[in-house]
């Protein structure tokens, strides 16, 4: 997966600190797929703010996780997938 961690090796840089992140990784209590989704929606939403239309925001997330489909990349940022 493609996860894109700060300089210390956090992708979750400003939601944990690095060493607790360092923690959580080290005893394998990180799902990699959240990263990537919580990763995917912080992007998603800097492009939003940019005012780049949704589809052409979604379609930019599709070159960066070309393994994902439009439609999932869509039920992430939108929280389509069943968890409220």
């Amino acid at each position: 997966m493609q996860l894109l961690p700060n300089e210390n090796g956090n992708p979750l840089e400003g939601l944990i600190p690095d060493d607790l992140y360092s923690l959580l990784e080290q005893h394998q209590l990180l799902s990699e797929k959240g990263v990537r989704d919580y990763q995917i929606r912080q992007k998603f939403r800097s492009y939003r703010n940019q005012n780049v239309p949704a589809y052409d925001a979604i379609e930019s997330l599709r070159d960066e996780y070309p393994y994902l489909q439009f439609d999932t990349i869509r039920k992430i940022v939108y929280k389509l997938n069943g968890r409220r």
